[in-house]
């Protein structure tokens, strides 16, 4: 098993992965342009979003995106992880430990503050792994305005 920096010939596992991910979040998911948009901003020089994938024999298994931002509040600079998704086979391995450690060292190197993310409360697995690892929760609506 090898984690890395996610490369253009990753982006059709990753849009599975993201199609996947959708489902068990019970979300929607359109494909629609999906590889066009995600490769426009993975890689282009302006965009600050990084992925990280976990291959295994050869075939993507898991991703994680995030990207930098700025909390008014804290007055610093934080790292947002947007998705963390393993396949079911990958869970329970130490896999997302590992990505969250990777993720944490890229999070230093920017002089982020902290890492912010969300999963839906009735994530329950996820939110167990969350605390096994030492974070601190915070209950809060989130909101999408469609424009």
């Amino acid at each position: 098993m090898e984690i890395r920096f996610a490369e253009k010939k990753d982006l059709k596992a990753i849009i599975a992965l993201c199609k996947a991910h959708a489902a068990y979040e019970k979300a929607t998911f359109s494909g629609e342009n999906k590889l066009e948009l995600l490769e426009n901003h993975l890689f282009s020089d302006e965009s600050d979003l990084k992925c990280l994938v976990v291959e295994d024999c050869n075939e993507i298994v898991g991703y994680a995106t995030f990207f930098k931002q700025f909390s008014t509040w804290e007055a610093s600079y934080y790292l947002y992880l947007d998705c963390l998704f393993l396949n079911e086979q990958q869970r329970g391995k130490g896999v997302g430990k590992k990505l969250m450690e990777l993720i944490k060292d890229y999070a230093i190197s920017q002089a982020c503050s902290i890492i912010q993310w969300q999963t839906p409360n009735f994530n329950e697995k996820a939110i167990q792994f969350y605390n096994s690892i030492g974070v601190k929760s915070k209950s809060k609506e989130r909101f999408t305005w469609k424009v």
